[in-house]
């Protein structure tokens, strides 16, 4: 698992405090786009294997239309369980990827302001996007594109920066 991942790049004092990832919402919907793809080809090549095709030959042609589709829905539900945001007591972390791996971490002690996109859609199915905005910046660092319960993960975010800023300001 992506989590995995992320906890061999921890600090020695660093803790996890949260994980989410994508909402389910998009990994379904891209699912249901290659299933009518599969099956608006597959109409096709019926169609074709009355003028083109004799014989069994059109079966190769059928397997190969579903093993696309299949194997591309595969690779989206790997890539949704694999892509994961992580909260821990000093940062946040977006780490994405299958077999290649990418980590970009903001810090809660340099965390200025947290921007919560929501659609309509989004607030009914509870899903958002997140811009975690930093003073070394002043830009989104980790922009937190399509997560499951956004506002839980903003509301985690803003306690463990406060938790920070007691312990920063407890060791002065």
């Amino acid at each position: 698992m992506s989590v995995d991942y992320v906890m061999q790049q921890l600090g020695a004092n660093e803790k996890i405090l949260y994980t989410e990832r994508h909402h389910w919402v998009f990994f379904v919907a891209e699912m249901i786009k290659w299933i009518l793809f599969a099956a608006a080809v597959l109409a096709l090549v019926i169609v074709l294997r009355v003028w083109l095709f004799e014989g069994a030959g059109w079966v190769w042609w059928l397997l190969l239309i579903f093993l696309v589709p299949a194997v591309r829905i595969a690779w989206g539900f790997l890539s949704w369980r694999m892509n994961v945001y992580v909260l821990t007591n000093r940062r946040v972390i977006e780490s994405t990827g299958v077999l290649s791996k990418r980590v970009a971490d903001s810090s809660l002690e340099k965390l200025t302001d947290i921007v919560l996109k929501q659609s309509i859609l989004g607030r009914m199915l509870n899903y958002g996007d997140i811009i975690v905005l930093t003073a070394a910046a002043g830009a989104g660092i980790n922009n937190l594109k399509q997560i499951r319960r956004p506002m839980e993960f903003k509301t985690q975010m803003l306690d463990a920066k406060e938790e920070l800023e007691r312990e920063l300001g407890a060791s002065n």
